[in-house]
């Protein structure tokens, strides 16, 4: 099927788009056998029931007091999968990392729609006061924001070294009937030593539509200053 109806268009670039449209379609199907293998994925380890900070859902909220939850507290109710992302802000990354920001605006803009089938959370190693206010300075409304400055979760799952340096990491985890909380999957930017920045583009749709043009992506890199 064409794509177009452009009377101008040559024969040379009417063969090329059929070529790329053909190639769009293998790489749909890919995808999808991609996906296909991550959710075949055998049953993870049971992990730590770790601790979190969280305040009040209102990012306005005055003196309400913090409070800790627990990670199997994130699943809203059985079968539902949960989905954290680890955000690059706390301890020796002192200033919110641009890259995380933009995806977790984009994030706020879906919550909605990903919680009608998953839970969803953003966890940082910063404190909870720092990260409320980032999110009020970025205008992100229903999402969960947890400090995990005292927990030894985003350590022990690789999203933070020993150093306190942090990494962006997204992790999906699942609740058994007993209510032991497994692993099921974790991914980072750094793909091998070759490859970085690039393991969890398909979270963000700006590296997407940069992709459609001539000019692609080139070294365009998120700000928090706009």
């Amino acid at each position: 099927m064409r794509q177009t109806n452009l009377a101008a268009e040559t024969p040379e670039y009417v063969r090329a788009r059929e070529e790329l449209r053909q190639a769009e379609i293998e790489l749909m199907r890919h995808r999808e056998r991609v996906a296909d293998q991550r959710r075949r994925l055998p049953l993870g380890p049971v992990v730590d029931d770790y601790v979190f900070e969280e305040g009040p859902a209102d990012l306005n909220a005055g003196d309400e007091p913090v409070r800790e939850v627990r990670l199997s507290e994130l699943f809203t109710g059985p079968d539902r999968d949960l989905v954290v992302y680890h955000f690059m802000y706390g301890k020796e990354q002192a200033e919110p990392c641009p890259m995380c920001t933009m995806w977790i605006d984009g994030f706020s803009g879906i919550a909605r729609h990903i919680g009608r089938n998953v839970d969803f959370a953003i966890v940082a190693a910063a404190d909870l006061p720092a990260l409320r206010e980032h999110a009020r300075n970025r205008g992100w409304t229903g999402l969960r924001l947890l400090s995990a400055a005292k927990s030894a979760f985003k350590r022990d799952l690789a999203s933070e070294d020993e150093q306190g340096n942090q990494d962006s990491t997204v992790s999906v985890f699942t609740r058994d009937d007993d209510g032991a909380v497994r692993h099921v999957y974790s991914v980072h930017p750094r793909m091998s030593e070759e490859i970085d920045e690039r393991g969890i583009d398909l979270l963000a749709p700006v590296w997407h539509i940069l992709d459609l043009t001539p000019r692609g992506r080139g070294d365009w890199y998120p700000s928090l200053d706009y």
